[in-house]
């Protein structure tokens, strides 16, 4: 035992904290349950569905499993929680990236430094017997999940599968030896007529018009009577556009076909499109109604059946129609069809599709920041960067 690792102890020792493995359901209830308490009277977060969160954490029901290890673990004190985290041992991303690190996600702690060196800590240490040399975080679960956290814009509900965290936890995590590994950026645009189909620089137009016509290309919807087969077109194009991309791991099928159906009830057929040239698919955009708005206002908690909070969440979703963002969550276009304005073609329609639907404003997120052909081509037609989200590193 190192001396650190010895003072280490003694603090948690001093200090009453107790870190706990979660092995069983009640314990991943606890774990769940948690979050409730650090964002108890913030208007701006906004609960999970209890049992979409007992789902993520099944080792049988989510297929993220199949390739990681997770631990989770409590944090406590005098028999209260105090905390949680937990550690991610992802094969298929150290397997892909050339790596040997780590991860941690479900970091939710008081503001308290002890509590949050003592989680960590317990996480370094869990990955640390399996030979990984850094952890990087937070995900949930890798960067086909929600990933980051939010560092600026904290006046502002988080969009649909995007993240939000009291401002003190980046403190808690730096003062524990984590340092900036990457950043994710939100851009968000006012979705009117200047970004749609009719605003396209001549140049840009000239330019798709003549890769359409020589190409046979053309725009339509996903059917999402047949999703099934959809996904099995997607899912070569989205691993094939983000390959390159910093901390990317390919999504199996089985977890494609887990996300979409899983969304599948409050997808708007209209914003989900594929490129095809000559009959293949080549390109691809995704995006979501803001289901995060709905949801904060049905507000999940313990105690409250479900569904009493799906009755007051489908009646603010398509009733009173409470939600004005879009969120582009997917957008990919194949290698040998980028700078051809697929791209823009394919934003410009997302958003004149948006604009008959209602909404209002569309985010597109996350865009790495050393991702410079994505971020100029938003640039290029108004989008804004509005909201940051970090990922950290420390080596082990």
């Amino acid at each position: 035992m190192t001396v650190a690792k010895r003072w280490e102890d003694a603090v948690m020792s001093a200090s009453g904290i107790e870190i706990v493995e979660c092995t069983t359901p009640q314990q991943r209830d606890e774990f769940i349950f948690f979050q409730w308490v650090p964002y108890q009277g913030n208007p701006y977060w906004v609960p999970p569905l209890i049992s979409e969160r007992r789902e993520f954490y099944d080792k049988a029901r989510h297929p993220f499993h199949q390739h990681a290890d997770v631990a989770m673990f409590l944090a406590k004190r005098g028999g209260q929680t105090v905390g949680t985290i937990y550690a991610t041992d992802n094969r298929a991303h150290n397997e892909f990236q050339h790596e040997n690190i780590g991860m941690f996600g479900g970091f939710e702690c008081l503001n308290d430094q002890t509590v949050a060196h003592a989680l960590l800590g317990r996480a370094e240490d869990w990955l640390r017997a399996r030979g990984r040399s850094a952890v990087r975080g937070p995900f949930n679960f890798s960067t086909n999940e929600e990933c980051g956290l939010l560092i600026d814009a904290f006046d502002d509900a988080p969009r649909v599968m995007m993240t939000y965290n009291p401002p003190y936890y980046r403190d808690l995590i730096e003062h524990a030896g984590y340092t900036k590994a990457m950043d994710l950026l939100a851009y968000n645009i006012e979705v009117n007529a200047k970004v749609g189909l009719d605003q396209f620089p001549p140049k840009l137009k000239r330019i798709m018009d003549k890769t359409m016509q020589r190409d046979g290309i053309v725009i339509r919807q996903i059917d999402v009577n047949h999703l099934d087969e959809e996904v099995a077109r997607i899912i070569p194009i989205y691993n094939s556009s983000w390959a390159k991309n910093w901390g990317f791991v390919p999504m199996t099928d089985a977890e494609f076909e887990h996300l979409t159906h899983g969304l599948k009830d409050v997808f708007d057929p209209d914003l989900l499109l594929v490129v095809e040239a000559k009959g293949q698919p080549v390109g691809v955009a995704l995006t979501l109604p803001d289901l995060c708005d709905p949801l904060r206002r049905a507000y999940a908690k313990p105690g409250t059946p479900e569904w009493w909070t799906l009755l007051k969440f489908m009646f603010n979703y398509r009733v009173r129609k409470t939600q004005k963002y879009i969120r582009v969550l997917i957008m990919g276009v194949l290698p040998e069809y980028r700078r051809s304005g697929i791209d823009a073609l394919l934003m410009a329609t997302t958003a004149d599709a948006a604009m008959k639907k209602g909404y209002t404003l569309g985010e597109a997120s996350w865009i790495l920041e050393n991702n410079g052909p994505m971020r100029q081509g938003l640039e290029n037609i108004g989008w804004k960067v509005y909201k940051t989200y970090r990922v950290f590193e420390k080596a082990l």
